[in-house]
């Protein structure tokens, strides 16, 4: 079902001041930087090997994401999930609760970069990960 890691969200207190480290010490320049108001986010999207590559994406939540900013209060930064492609996302998400997993999502939500879903970590051995359906 997944193509490729799309991928892995690391969230952060502040934007700007995470990248210091990620652009001006490790030298990865953004592709973008955005707010996301559906998702209550602003994100910098950071390409690494190419243009068929997988991102870093820093997460910073706007002060309106109650459940980001409870998340960030209570583990701090770091890891916040990992990001599988597909090419269908309907599709992903009927197989996968036919097989039992745990979706956090009951239909596909409009994402920074396309259409997904999100499945709870207890269906994927303690990490959070998202399916997504990239809409160009």
């Amino acid at each position: 079902m997944p193509r490729r890691i799309d991928h892995v969200a690391i969230i952060v207190h502040n934007l700007e001041q995470a990248l210091t480290f990620y652009r001006d010490t490790l030298g990865i320049t953004p592709s973008e930087i955005k707010e996301v108001p559906t998702e209550q986010v602003r994100i910098a999207f950071l390409p690494m090997g190419g243009p068929e590559g997988s991102q870093l994406e820093l997460i910073e939540p706007t002060p309106s994401n109650a459940s980001l900013t409870k998340f960030l209060t209570k583990r701090g930064e770091g890891l916040h999930h990992l990001c599988l492609q597909v090419d269908d996302i309907d599709s992903a998400l009927n197989d996968l609760k036919a097989k039992g997993a745990a979706v956090l999502d009951e239909q596909p939500r409009m994402a920074a970069e396309g259409r997904a879903i999100f499945l709870h970590p207890k269906s994927s051995n303690g990490v959070l990960l998202e399916l997504l359906e990239k809409v160009e």
